[in-house]
């Protein structure tokens, strides 16, 4: 993701996507992924996990509460990273 703050109606059940691929290195793959969000309010719907993607579907969230979703992999050759996008919630 290139801009890692994005603008969330409550009501609304949207995806974001991270593309691992240019950070995995030549035949590695994301074996486990985990969405975590702080603070709470905000929601994690669904998970979709793909050899290099990890998109997740969220919704709810406060109008004007800002909040750190936080995904983190481990890859088939075991190593570990995280990368954080920032949703602000507001009517729209």
């Amino acid at each position: 993701m290139s801009n890692n703050v994005f603008i969330k109606d409550p009501n609304a059940r949207l995806d974001y996507q991270w593309d691992w691929s240019q950070w995995l290195a030549v035949g590695e793959t994301i074996t486990n992924a985990q969405i975590s969000i702080t603070p709470t309010g905000l929601a994690l719907d669904q998970q979709d996990n793909t050899d290099t993607t990890i998109t997740a579907w969220l919704t709810g969230g406060t109008v004007d509460a800002g909040y750190r979703v936080v995904c983190s992999i481990t890859t088939n050759q075991s190593r570990t990273d995280d990368r954080s996008i920032y949703i602000r919630c507001a009517e729209r």
